[in-house]
């Protein structure tokens, strides 16, 4: 039985391997997800849990830093890539291209999409500061599979694989 810490743990330590979110604007003018790379500050995480906001870089131009604004609801879905940890992540996003951030976020990966580098003008961020989320772990064990083929309900195994944590 895993508690609501150890599957937060789960899903912070999925997330800062896997990296890629859908993410979009939870209410309104643009309503479409994006795939997205996430960005955690390593000076965040504490005993497993992560404090602190999801980065994402993107240009001054795109669409939806563009309806962001000065701050927007928005809606981030997670799925790990071995389909053992899914997650609807809700928080603010705002925009940001505060430099210091860049510099320290900053890798040969981003870098790969900016021909101007660092100071590129197009470079900006999107700051999403995580408030809450649903987080499921797989519930589809070989013991799960069993008990399904002797007639047993397999929902009993599923409960205490999800949780609606305070991030």
């Amino acid at each position: 039985m895993a508690s609501d810490t150890e599957i937060k743990a789960k899903f912070w330590k999925s997330l800062k391997s896997d990296r890629t979110m859908f993410l979009g604007l939870a209410e309104g003018q643009d309503g479409h997800a994006r795939p997205m790379t996430a960005q955690l500050d390593d000076d965040g995480f504490q005993d497993g849990q992560y404090e602190g906001p999801i980065w994402f870089f993107t240009s001054r131009s795109s669409e939806l830093y563009q309806h962001i604004g000065s701050g927007a609801r928005a809606m981030a879905h997670f799925a790990s890539k071995g389909h053992d940890i899914w997650a609807t992540v809700h928080g603010e996003l705002s925009q940001s291209t505060d430099k210091a951030t860049i510099d320290r976020l900053w890798n040969r990966f981003v870098a790969a999409w900016y021909e101007g580098g660092k100071d590129d003008p197009d470079v900006a961020l999107i700051r999403l500061d995580p408030e809450n989320a649903e987080i499921w772990i797989d519930a589809s064990s070989m013991v799960a599979g069993i008990k399904m083929l002797m007639g047993i309900d397999p929902k009993q195994d599923s409960k205490d694989k999800v949780a609606k944590v305070i991030l």
